[in-house]
C-alpha cells in the first residue's frame, strides 16, 4: 500500500492546479438529471453510429435517472411507452420454435419491422431479426429499473438464445451469427440469468473455467487467455463469478490476494485501466466495482477519485466525459455516476456493484425471485 500513496503524491505534485480547481466543486445533480432526460429522446446526428446500440443508450439514460434518483420527473405514461417499446424488440420464438438460437433482445428497430408494441412483430421469419446478448442484459436491466416484473420475458427464448452463445471454451459471442467472444459477453450472459433466475442459459462450469484461464501473468483478468488485462475485462469477470457464487472457489486466496493488489495499482488520480494508461472516468465503476466486490472498497481513495470524476464533469449541458475538457456521452455519465455511488456521494443512490444497476431496482429484483 505505501507504493500507492507514494505514487498518489508523486501525481498530486505534478498536477496541483488542475486537481486543486475540483476541490470545492459539487456534483450539478439537476444538469445530469437533464442530460440522462436528453439522452433517452433525440441524440445528435454525431451519434448515428449508436443506432444499433438504442438499447444500450436508454438503459444509460433511464438507469442514470434511477441512480440520481431522477425517475419520479419521468410520467407514468413514458415509463409505459419505454417498458413497451422495450418488449417490442423481444425476438420471440416461432411456432416450430426453429428460431430458438436467436431469440432475447436486439438493439432496436433499425432492421425495419414496424414497431407493434401490443402484439408480437416476431411472427414473421426474418434471418437477419437475431438478438445480441448485451441488448438483452441492458433491456432486462432497464425494465427492472422502471418497475417492470418481467412477465412479458419469454423465459424459454431467452435462455435458449444465451446458452446457443456459448462456446466449447467456456466463453460467449454476442450474436447468433458468430461474432468476437471474450469476457464482455459471458458478463452479460450471467446477469441475464441471475435476473431471470434460471442458470439453464450457461454452462457455469465451463464459463468459471474460462474466467479462470484469462487471469494474466500480471494477476489482473484479461479479455480471454494470454491476452492483456484489463479494468474492463476484470470487472466482468469479478462479477461473473459473484453472480454465479464462484469467486472463492475459482480462485485460490493467495491469487485473490494477488488480483486485489492488481486492482488497487490501478488508481492514480483517478483509475486507470490497464498500467502505464490514462486515468478514465469510467473505470471509477469498472475498477471501483470490482474493488468492492473484492471486500475492499475501502481501499479506495475517495477524496481523489471524486476530484477527478468532477474534473470532467461538463457544467453546461451536464454529463461526465472520458477525460476533462471533453464531450460528455451516455457511457461516461452513467458510468462517472456510478463511481460517485461507489464512493458515497451526497445525492447519487447506491448501486448494486454486480449488476451495475440502482440496489433499489436489485432490491425490485429479489422481491420478484421471492415471489415467483
Amino acid at each position: 500500500m505505501a507504493s500507492r500513496f507514494v505514487l498518489i503524491e508523486n501525481i498530486r505534485d505534478s498536477r496541483p492546479g488542475k486537481m486543486s480547481e475540483a476541490v470545492e466543486e459539487e456534483v450539478l445533480l439537476p444538469r445530469h438529471i437533464k442530460y440522462a432526460k436528453r439522452i433517452m429522446g433525440v441524440l445528435p446526428t454525431e451519434t448515428q453510429g449508436l443506432d444499433t446500440s438504442r438499447m444500450t443508450i436508454l438503459f444509460f439514460g433511464v438507469s442514470g435517472l434511477d441512480v440520481l434518483d431522477g425517475l419520479s420527473e419521468v410520467s407514468c405514461q413514458d415509463k409505459a411507452d419505454m417498458v413497451d417499446w422495450i418488449y417490442a424488440q423481444q425476438i420471440l420464438p416461432n411456432k416450430s420454435h426453429s428460431n430458438l438460437y436467436q431469440c432475447g433482445f436486439r438493439g432496436g428497430s433499425f432492421i425495419g419491422a414496424p414497431y407493434q408494441p401490443t402484439s408480437s412483430q416476431n411472427e414473421v421469419n426474418i434471418s437477419y431479426n437475431t438478438s445480441h446478448i448485451a441488448m438483452t442484459y441492458t433491456a432486462l436491466a432497464s425494465l427492472l429499473v422502471l418497475g417492470d416484473d418481467l412477465s412479458r420475458v419469454n423465459r424459454e427464448g431467452v435462455l435458449a438464445g444465451v446458452r446457443h452463445l456459448q462456446q466449447k471454451d467456456g466463453s460467449f459471442c454476442s450474436t447468433a451469427e458468430g461474432t468476437e467472444n471474450d469476457m464482455r459477453f459471458v458478463y452479460c450472459a450471467c446477469c441475464v440469468c441471475y435476473m431471470l433466475n434460471d442458470w439453464k442459459g450457461m454452462d457455469v462450469v465451463k464459463a468459471a473455467e474460462f474466467i479462470k484461464t484469462s487471469q494474466s501473468y500480471d494477476h489482473g483478468i484479461a479479455q480471454g487467455p494470454l491476452l492483456e488485462s484489463h479494468g474492463g475485462s476484470t470487472f466482468c469477470a469479478i462479477a461473473s463469478l459473484s453472480l454465479m457464487g464462484r469467486l472463492d472457489s475459482t480462485f485460490s486466496p493467495a491469487e485473490l490476494e494477488r488480483l486485489k493488489k492488481w486492482c488497487i495499482r490501478r488508481q492514480q488520480t483517478g483509475f486507470n485501466g490497464r498500467p502505464n494508461k490514462p486515468v478514465d472516468t469510467c473505470y471509477s465503476f469498472w475498477v471501483g466495482a470490482s474493488l468492492k466486490l473484492l471486500g475492499i472498497g475501502s481501499l479506495v481513495d475517495s477524496a481523489w477519485n471524486r476530484r477527478y470524476i468532477l474534473s470532467t464533469q461538463c457544467s453546461i449541458t451536464g454529463g461526465f466525459s472520458k477525460w476533462p475538457e471533453c464531450h460528455p456521452d451516455p457511457l461516461h455519465t452513467y458510468l462517472g455516476l456510478c463511481g460517485l455511488s461507489l464512493n458515497g456521494e451526497k445525492g447519487v443512490c447506491p448501486i448494486h456493484a454486480a449488476l451495475n444497476i440502482s440496489q433499489r431496482a436489485a432490491d425490485w429484483l429479489k422481491t420478484l425471485h421471492t415471489n415467483t
